[in-house]
């Protein structure tokens, strides 16, 4: 029989992977298990009552159901029943004996998306919100800066008590610290919601809640929910854990802890309060609105801002008019040269403005995109982790995005660039870069396509979000992404809708990581109008710049764009580090509340980063633009080479890289990638052979498979021969006759350097961002990554290197092999070695530049054979961007300075406003948030005395508007409206004898005190004129002149409504302030006295209070104590002594503690015995001034006492001096000037009120105080308050 034959490789047996893969057979279930239906216990039993009720109300007997009454809640514990009262429960044992025979129930399907109920739910919400704005602000009036007093039993204020029927429910109310039911009585003039919230509390429920939370813990929540994220579960773990342990416990009617009592409550109170603080934000807008368009009207900006008075809050510009009124020329050209480039006036949208003013508060626009890189500078990117579950469902709509653009705004955008693609052939244009490296860098990067998918939209509804936010990281507008991809339409529309909101003339500089991509899509299609892509200039950010090809960094690297400065286009990126919290907690959340959360929660970062805008230009001018600009200057001084060499070089590397000859090489690489292909894989065929040849060779091999690998062989060198005339065939000198003569293999080799230098730059560009995280994490300048994120991030670093390495290694060699083929004839340059080591390897300049495959027209250009020069030049383009950053800042600081004024302008005649003395609480928080941003964004572009002038103009322009409003009021104006306007009239004219109230007749209501006996006592004897007075008399000059300066008003109110005072002891007990100048003791007469409306202050009063505020000021928490510090406060005596001629040494022991000759400011609170009232001076001894105030604003009295006051200073200076401090004033020519023109003060007994109220303002750095009259009660009240929260005085 003949040896069977031998089956081919194909036709033997075989075993593919892991073998046959076997499973356990499945087990049988228990039927007697799985099969048995169990019912619950006691279900039948409860059917059976259910049915005999509904057979009861079937037939119209309706039997009074038995009620649970909620018992009052003790000191520790509260039951509530989480139960309904009409579900009766069996007992445990009568369960036991019941017989069931129900079927099982399925399962309710979770709702995902809102059914009626809800709708309905959310409407009454909304209904509500719109009742509660007036109880909200009856109640923040009266209660900010108040310590709030316990509550007990709540009532409306009912309007008609004989018709109206009023109502009592029990509520249960939650304070910061305890909880405790209250009886709330209602009616119809107000419902139960308006008087909760009236008395701080706001409900849970907008029909009939059982329970409602303090507006004070909701404001803490919103604060929290600002800087962290929405935790409402916390929260209200947290806040039952709290009670608990305070003894206060929520049970059931079982007695039993209830888990969750305040969750749900919890989470719809926060969130509907937050919409009811949206919608007094809205009223306090509307109202700065209306301000500013009164100013805008009456042109008191032209002379500030030098805008036309037609320029309107939608962004409209109007350049330059002609000689005929009212005929406006269009906008310039955009292509006019920068040196005679006109800049039109304009503003953009008041929303714009609020968000950035450094950005958006200029009144200038036009400016060239070439040289100075447009007006506006903004960068867009989009992130896919702010991804939202369709599981997690959707709630009625009950939030109007305020940052994210409409859905159907961005789909209309989209459905017009697809119309555009389908319908539109592409624009003939003439490409800056070349579309060879335009179309690799789109391949390079997955935002490059938006056909690529990076969310799986079966499980998500939202994938991602793409923000728009200016160079100072500050949020403008967002796009809620819900495509897989990145698509371009979401730029498209927030660009075309941020120019809705800009001026027809304004430039625009826009940085994104595909910026070339999309650069070259908008001048294919009119994807935008040529209006708004002239008016754009393109650049990449800075960190995705290095991938990009260089023919595209040569253009759109921000690094080397002239105009860009320093701007990175990193903002984006820093957000989305910022907005990393909320990841976890929108996506499981409904789509309206992942919304909502995120857009408010972009708010609050945008007001956080605007305050801040100080402390970013410092940064900016202090470790960015001095440090880089003067270690390019270091390299330009020790160089030989001028700047005008490098800039000639560095034209000519420009026109260089960016010609079509240079990208040559990437139609060369195209033809070429078949034959490397087919080499690289012939390569490892080779390998193969040989490693069979060796194995046979080993062993004993049959002649058959010898045979078979000399034809393996015999065809691998066929092969060979055959990629040898493809690649001959590509004729590649024909297509290329600059390289006619030159060896093939050379051109081969270098056009494979040229492309592994390519791929090795972005493996290391890739390499220094990883190691450049890990650097700043561990050295503090960036969030810690945590254990698990850092081993990840070493092991990614890790497992890229030996790729980096071996592609560094291999370039090397083909530089060595080009060095080895080079002929001088051929006139290439040769690529440089890349050194091995990173550290030295991200310093080399020519890690950048592509090798270079062309002969040169004559000779080697500097720029690529020298280092020298190509440092040069590095270092002449970062001087230059600094330069251009340092421009950029000063015009962003005139901006901001510009806004400031125009706020606070508006804020101001806001105030004098009559419609809005509602509104007067959130407009006096505003204006405090507004002032005090002069500190924070003071710099050496931006001083503070600037931000101080410009407050005291909007101060003054205010007052104007306000006094010219008054004038021009018509007799037949409404009665309401006259009287709201004598309420907010700073002056009156007409102040006679018989109008002034009275005041209560309070025995010795200005008593005299030890420090006023005494001093008595020592005047009434016998003293000698001192030599010091006779030497101040001479050459003391002071003239009265009674007009106003400069001045801002300020509000003690702002100060005292943010200060925390906690419960004081009963009136009956003294109470005193230790000081350096003695213990003022405020005995039960002075409180007596502060809590009298009507009486007179004494000298404890004024001078213990002062000098209490000057304390309370001088703390290094406040914001005022750098002004404070710079006051020294005299006594009320002081100027006494000026009277019956004290010797040098009393008068130098009594004010010696104040420090005088280190102050600039001087305060002297004065008393005028024979009319028994009180005023005051602030003496600048600096600038030779004296203001005077008096709350009567009476000239009179003035004459003679500034000469007093006068002889008082020259004799403080003299004795300062005398005792070895040396203080040179000149006392001659000095002005005393009124602060206040019109009376202030339409009774007999607040002087002493208003004179501590103007020494806080000056102690606060103001001139003069800016509250009315109305509010000078609510300063007694707080000032009493401060004195009864001091120490009980021990005797």
């Amino acid at each position: 029989m003949p040896p069977p034959k031998l089956l081919t490789r194909a036709q033997q047996p075989a075993t593919l992977g892991l073998g046959r893969h076997f499973t356990s057979p499945i087990k049988r279930g228990n039927k007697a298990k799985t099969m048995t239906l169990v019912q619950p216990l006691g279900r039948r039993e409860q059917i059976q009552r259910l049915q005999e009720k509904l057979d009861t109300l079937r037939k119209g007997r309706v039997q009074p159901c038995p009620t649970v009454s909620l018992e009052s809640a003790t000191s520790l514990t509260t039951e509530i029943d989480p139960t309904s009262a009409n579900e009766p429960c069996l007992p445990f044992e009568e369960a036991l004996d019941t017989n069931f025979d129900v079927p099982q129930e399925t399962p309710r399907p979770r709702r995902i998306v809102p059914d009626q109920s809800a709708k309905n739910l959310y409407s009454a919400w909304s209904d509500a919100l719109t009742r509660l704005v007036a109880p909200y602000l009856d109640y923040i009036t009266s209660s900010t800066g108040n310590v709030p007093a316990r509550l007990h039993a709540l009532s409306a204020k009912c309007k008609d008590v004989v018709r109206c029927v009023k109502k009592a429910t029990q509520i249960l109310c939650l304070f910061q610290n305890y909880f405790e039911k209250l009886t709330v009585e209602w009616c119809t003039c107000e419902d139960l919601l308006q008087v909760l919230v009236k008395n701080g509390l706001f409900p849970t429920s907008p029909i009939q809640p059982r329970m409602a939370i303090s507006v004070h813990l909701l404001d803490f929540y919103r604060a929290l929910f600002e800087k962290s994220c929405d935790a409402v579960n916390a929260m209200a773990s947290a806040l039952n854990l709290f009670y608990a342990r305070r003894g206060f416990v929520v049970l059931n009617k079982q007695g039993w802890p209830v888990e969750e009592p305040f969750r749900r409550g919890l989470g719809y109170a926060a969130q509907w309060y937050d919409n009811l603080q949206i919608r007094l934000e809205q009223h306090v807008d509307g109202a700065l609105l209306d301000a500013d368009s009164h100013i805008r009207d009456e042109n008191f900006f032209s002379s500030s801002l030098t805008t036309t008075q037609n320029s309107s809050d939608d962004g409209l510009c109007f350049p330059d008019t002609s000689s005929q009124a009212g005929v406006h020329h269009p906008p310039p050209p955009i292509n006019t040269s920068p040196s005679n480039r006109a800049l039109f006036p304009g503003e953009c949208a008041r929303v714009l403005q609020h968000r950035c003013p450094a950005c958006f508060g200029g009144n200038l626009f036009g400016r060239s995109l070439d040289k100075e890189g447009g007006d506006i500078h903004v960068c867009v990117d989009g992130n896919f982790n702010h991804r939202h579950l369709r599981s997690a469902g959707d709630s009625p709509k009950f939030y109007e995005p305020i940052y994210i653009l409409p859905k159907e705004y961005i789909d209309n955008v989209g459905a017009q660039i697809e119309s555009l693609r389908k319908t539109r052939k592409p624009h003939p244009r003439q490409p800056i870069v070349p579309d060879e490296a335009v179309n690799e860098c789109e391949s390079s990067h997955i935002a490059g396509k938006g056909s690529n998918v990076k969310t799986n939209m079966e499980r998500y509804d939202d994938s991602g979000l793409m923000a728009l936010v200016c160079r100072h990281d500050i949020p403008i507008f967002l796009a809620n992404i819900d495509t897989p991809g990145e698509q371009q339409k979401y730029a498209v529309a927030l660009i075309e809708y941020l120019f809705g909101k800009l001026p027809p003339c304004a430039t625009v500089a826009l940085l994104y990581d595909v910026a070339c991509v999309l650069d070259r899509s908008l001048h294919m299609y009119d994807f935008l109008s040529t209006d708004i892509t002239k008016r754009m200039l393109f650049a990449t950010s800075a960190m995705h710049a290095y991938a990009h090809q260089w023919a595209c960094q040569i253009i759109y690297n921000p690094r080397i764009r002239t105009g860009v400065g320093l701007t990175d286009g990193e903002g984006v990126e820093r957000l989305w580090s910022r907005m990393r919290k909320l990841i976890a907690v929108s996506r499981s959340s409904g789509r309206s509340r992942h919304i909502y959360i995120i857009d408010r929660h972009v708010g609050s970062i945008g007001q956080e980063l605007r305050d801040d805008l100080g402390s970013w230009m410092r940064r900016r001018l202090s470790k960015r633009i001095n440090v880089q600009e003067h270690k390019a200057h270091q390299w330009l001084t020790s160089s030989s080479i001028e700047k005008g060499v490098l800039r000639h070089e560095w034209a000519l590397q420009q026109a260089s890289e960016l010609s079509l000859r240079a990208q040559a090489p990437v139609r060369l690489k195209k033809e070429l990638d078949v034959v490397l292909t087919l080499q690289s894989n012939l390569d490892a065929c080779e390998k193969s052979l040989e490693s069979a040849r060796l194995t046979l060779s080993e062993s004993t091999a049959t002649p058959r498979s010898l045979r078979s690998l000399a034809s393996l062989q015999n065809n691998q060198e066929q092969l060979k021969h055959d990629i040898e005339d493809l690649y001959a065939s590509l004729s590649i000198q024909e297509s290329f006759p600059e390289l006619r003569g030159v060896d093939l293999e050379f051109i081969r080799i270098l056009v494979i350097a040229r492309d592994l230098k390519i791929n090795v730059r972005k493996r290391a560009v890739g390499s220094f961002f990883e190691w450049e995280r890990l650097d700043r994490a561990s050295g503090g300048r960036d969030q810690p990554l945590g254990t698990k994120l850092h081993q990840v991030t070493r092991a990614g670093i890790k497992k890229r290197a030996p790729a980096l390495m071996a592609g560094l290694k291999k370039y090397n060699d083909l530089c060595a092999q080009l060095a080895s083929l080079y002929k001088p004839e051929w006139t290439i340059p040769l690529p440089e070695p890349l050194p091995t080591d990173l550290a030295m390897l991200r310093d080399a300049s020519n890690l950048l530049t592509d090798v270079w495959i062309s002969r040169p027209a004559d000779m080697v250009p500097r720029w690529l054979e020298d280092k020298g020069v190509r440092d040069g030049i590095r270092a002449m383009l970062k001087i230059d961007r600094c330069h251009e950053e340092r421009r950029r800042l000063s015009i962003e600081a005139d901006n901001l300075s510009r806004w400031f004024y125009r706020e606070v302008c508006a804020i101001e005649l806001a105030l004098n406003k009559a419609q809005n003395v509602q509104l007067r609480v959130p407009l006096l928080q505003r204006r405090s948030h507004i002032l005090n941003l002069r500190n924070r964004w003071s710099s050496t572009l931006l001083p503070q005395d600037v931000l101080h002038d410009q407050a005291r103009r909007a101060q003054t322009v205010a007052q104007s508007l306000t006094h010219h409003s008054k004038q021009n009021n018509h007799p037949s104006s409404p009665p309401l409206e006259t009287e709201c306007l004598t309420i907010v009239q700073d002056s009156n004219e007409f102040l006679h004898s018989e109008d002034i109230e009275q005041p209560v007749d309070l025995e010795d209501s200005v008593d005299h005190t030890t420090d006023e006996v005494l001093l008595a006592d020592y005047l009434e004897a016998e003293h000698e004129v001192p030599e010091t007075e006779v030497i101040a008399s001479e050459g003391v000059d002071v003239t009265l002149i009674w007009e106003l300066p400069l001045s801002f008003h300020y509000s003690l109110l702002q100060e005292l409504s943010f200060q925390t005072i906690q419960e004081f002891e009963p009136l009956s007990k003294p109470h005193s302030f230790p000081h350096l100048r003695g213990c003022f003791v405020f005995g039960p007469r002075e409180l007596t006295i502060m809590q009298s409306p009507t009486a007179w202050l004494n000298d404890v009063c004024i001078n213990g209070i002062a000098t209490f505020l000057m304390y309370k000021f001088s703390q290094a928490t406040q914001i005022t104590s750098q002004y404070s510090r710079k006051c020294a406060l005299f006594s009320t005596f002081d100027l006494l002594m000026m009277h019956y001629n004290v010797s040098d040494t009393e008068l130098w022991r009594r004010t010696q503690s104040t420090e005088y000759w280190n102050r600039n400011i001087w305060i002297l609170p004065i008393h005028r015995p024979q009319s028994k009232h009180w005023v005051m001076c602030t003496i600048l001894p600096l600038k030779g001034e004296i203001h005077l105030f008096d709350s009567f604003a009476d000239q009179l009295p003035w004459s003679d006492e500034v000469q007093v006051i006068m002889s008082f200073v020259a004799r403080l200076i003299i004795v300062a001096n005398q005792q070895g401090h040396a203080l040179h004033v000149n006392t001659s020519g000095w002005i005393a000037r009124p602060t206040v023109m019109h009376p202030l003060q339409s009774n007999g007994f607040d002087c002493g009120v208003w004179v501590l109220a103007n020494i806080a303002a000056v102690l606060a750095g103001f001139a003069v105080t800016g509250i009315m009259e109305q509010e000078i009660g609510l300063v007694r009240s707080s000032l009493l308050r401060y004195l009864a929260a001091l120490p009980v005085h021990q005797s």
